[in-house]
């Protein structure tokens, strides 16, 4: 009981709750979700999600949101379809030059939310705006096709039998759990988030803290892109609308709070697979798209409710193995006989 109680009170308990539920109603609802095709097409797809909810879920461990996920992908695609297509740089350049473009655009978004002052929920806002717009612009609004025959291969192949997009999740989860885990960065990103006055008495550069997640965060959207791009091989600015709002859902359903201070790198990735999963049941059951944002907030909510009521299950449970298991009594040691004091 004590385990079941232990993991009642984990971090993981509530995403993977949420993530084996969805997964039960999708496999009732259709007999071709658990197919394996389609089970490898759900792999695939979630890597761009999933790597771009672990930029927005370091923002918003430190308190911050943002926006701009969807429009980086865009402006890395067709500017990357540019570069190589166009501009006939290789591709490994180009995509060192694409990252690179997304450490900037964090950078100018995280310098607006902090030094600037600007709540990151506007300056991110606005920058998403700016930036689709140079996208349309850079294109003309006209998608960029058959970019390179050399992009499947290098982000879509397989190594070993296991797809490359999947090891470029795992390695990043991996290194970002490292990062809040055991080194000082991530106890800052964390102690930022929980309280800000709190951190900056105890020397943390709270400006600075904040401004490196919003770099690694336009990176990761950047890298999003780049395997957007790779898979439909073309650049278009119409490309990664709605993930800003699939990876801030998938860090919720995580468990993140949206004040900052709490969250967990293994639960975003629960939650990217949750999200995707609903994604992937809705077109199979051929539910039109405007159903299909009404039922990924239902999901949110639930997915957050479980979260929040798990200490409540964890002190029910507590009590019921109470009842179920009484407490033994603790036997008092026999007291040796004395021997009886005898006048002489």
């Amino acid at each position: 009981m004590t385990g079941v109680l232990k993991l009642l009170r984990s971090q993981v308990m509530g995403p993977l709750l949420a993530f084996l539920l969805v997964m039960l109603i999708v496999s009732l609802t259709t007999n071709r979700f658990l197919q394996p095709q389609n089970l490898s097409n759900v792999s695939l797809q979630v890597s761009s999600v999933a790597i771009a909810a672990v930029g927005a879920t370091l923002v918003i461990l430190t308190g911050g949101i943002d926006l701009t996920p969807g429009a980086v992908v865009a402006l890395t695609a067709c500017t990357g379809a540019i570069l190589i297509r166009n501009q006939h740089i290789p591709v490994p350049i180009a995509v060192l030059l694409l990252l690179g473009l997304g450490a900037l655009i964090g950078l100018i978004g995280g310098f607006l939310s902090t030094y600037g002052r600007i709540p990151s929920f506007i300056a991110t806002l606005a920058l998403m705006g700016i930036i689709r717009g140079i996208a349309f612009l850079i294109t003309g609004g006209t998608p960029i096709m058959s970019v390179s025959e050399d992009l499947e291969p290098l982000f879509y192949g397989n190594l070993a039998g296991i797809p490359l997009p999947l090891i470029y999740v795992l390695l990043l989860y991996s290194l970002v759990f490292i990062l809040l885990r055991y080194t000082r960065t991530g106890r800052a990103i964390y102690a930022v988030g929980g309280n800000e006055s709190a951190a900056r008495l105890s020397g943390i550069a709270v400006e600075r803290t904040r401004l490196l997640t919003f770099v690694i965060a336009g990176m990761t959207s950047a890298l999003a892109g780049i395997l957007t791009m790779a898979r439909l091989n073309s650049g278009s600015p119409n490309y990664g609308v709605g993930t800003e709002l699939q990876a801030i859902a998938a860090a919720v359903i995580g468990g993140a709070s949206l004040a900052g201070g709490h969250g967990n790198i293994i639960s975003t990735l629960l939650g990217a697979l949750t999200v995707q999963v609903v994604q992937n049941g809705l077109n199979l059951n051929t539910v039109p798209a405007s159903w299909q944002d009404i039922t990924l907030g239902g999901i949110i909510i639930l997915a957050v409710g479980l979260d929040m009521w798990r200490s409540s299950i964890s002190h029910v449970a507590s009590r019921i193995s109470a009842l179920v298991v009484p407490k033994r009594p603790v036997a008092n040691p026999t007291p040796e006989p004395t021997q009886p004091i005898t006048k002489s």
